[in-house]
């Protein structure tokens, strides 16, 4: 029994080196595409404060949640809806109480700069379908959140059937305004702050918000998540912050 004991030290103690560095190691953040730039900014804003460059992994929130089902090494996830940040708490990964709506966004019609159809209206009886040719760009619907946004929009304008075999579907919402940006989508649907940083595309119109669910953002730190994680968490809830995001073109919401 000694001799099992001796030979299980060495293990114990790597496991509490592991332990230890992840306590004191950068935040491990994942955070739907559309947030690249915000929380880019934010983590810029953290090291001048004197820490650790928080590890960020960008891609489309699914993409996330299930990585973070499967395991993936995260303590912190931002989704740009509220469904996937639901599967991964069903999941039994997250911080119980650490659950917040942080930010809301707008959902757009873009086109590539000074190429958008004239007249084009978003309400019931116009003829999207027929205002244009080609294909509609956007993030993979019923997977990718503006995906799902743009897939309610349309269905409740009464357009997603005759739409429905133009949709190029992507793997996240930054991929899609790619698309538009080289013109190989003359139409695309993304959020309004995702057309805010390019100079290559023009919004056409803003989706009207009884069309689709409110873009809403939900944060939450996973259950293992490290003391400095939750710490850039509560940097990303401060006024400071707030200013942050609403440069970025993000509406901060209330507790």
């Amino acid at each position: 029994m000694k001799a099992m004991l001796r030979g299980l030290w060495p293990l114990l103690g790597a496991l509490l080196l592991i332990s230890a560095a992840h306590a004191a190691g950068p935040a491990r953040i994942y955070a739907a595409a559309s947030l690249t730039t915000a929380i880019n900014d934010a983590a810029q804003q953290w090291q001048k404060a004197g820490h650790a460059a928080p590890l960020t992994v960008y891609a489309a929130s699914s993409t996330l949640a299930k990585q973070i089902e499967a395991g993936a090494p995260a303590d912190l996830f931002a989704s740009a809806d509220l469904s996937w940040m639901d599967y991964v708490e069903k999941a039994g990964a997250l911080r119980p109480g650490t659950r917040r709506n942080l930010l809301g966004n707008a959902l757009v019609l873009i086109a590539p700069k000074g190429r958008a159809p004239a007249g084009i209206r978003l309400e019931a009886g116009f003829d999207l379908p027929g205002a244009f040719e080609g294909r509609l760009c956007t993030g993979e619907p019923g997977v990718v959140p503006a995906g799902i946004y743009a897939q309610e929009a349309l269905t409740t304008l009464g357009w997603w059937e005759a739409l429905k075999p133009r949709i190029v579907g992507t793997d996240d919402v930054r991929t899609a305004l790619a698309f538009v940006e080289r013109a190989e989508c003359p139409l695309g649907i993304v959020y309004a702050t995702d057309a805010a940083i390019s100079d290559r595309v023009e919004i056409v119109a803003t989706f009207p918000e009884g069309s689709h669910k409110p873009v809403v953002y939900p944060f939450a730190l996973l259950k293992d998540a490290s003391p400095e994680s939750a710490a850039f968490y509560a940097f990303l809830q401060s006024p400071a912050m707030a200013a942050t995001f609403s440069r970025y073109g993000f509406t901060p919401l209330k507790p």
